[in-house]
């Protein structure tokens, strides 16, 4: 979502826009048809845009906290705590809610396989961070 690319493979790993444009060349080049047919079968995905949502530098620890310690009790869905709290879902819809390191803010993305399952999992963000009384922003898709 940032733009950036890292490539571990073949080096040591770092983040290089000329090395990524040379990669995509050589995965071009070693077959034939244009880039476009390799892309035609990647699956179609959802997601909102980066949102940030006020939360005071005093209490955003805290509220990270509590989230946390609420969906480790969860037995549906898979849980990833490396940097803030990531719920997967069967269904491979995700939401990931983490503290910005340089705002009074936490951080939120949700992603899915369709709009209105996208719109189902940020409504259940937007409720988990009502009980913390933090409000959950609105976005346009585009």
């Amino acid at each position: 979502m940032s733009g950036h690319l890292f490539f571990a493979d073949r080096y040591l790993g770092y983040d290089d826009a000329l090395y990524a444009a040379v990669r995509l060349i050589e995965l071009v080049a070693s077959e034939s048809g244009p880039l476009s047919g390799r892309l035609a079968g990647l699956p179609e995905v959802y997601a909102t845009p980066e949102l940030r949502i006020f939360c005071e530098d005093e209490r955003k620890f805290d509220v990270m906290a509590r989230v946390a310690t609420a969906q480790k009790q969860r037995t549906d869905v898979a849980l990833d705590a490396v940097d803030g709290v990531r719920i997967t879902y069967p269904d491979g819809g995700w939401w990931l809610l983490r503290v910005s390191n340089t705002q009074p803010a936490l951080v939120a993305r949700v992603e899915a396989k369709s709009s209105a399952r996208l719109h189902e999992i940020a409504a259940e963000v937007a409720e988990i961070l009502g009980h913390e009384e933090v409000e959950f922003p609105e976005w346009q898709e585009a």
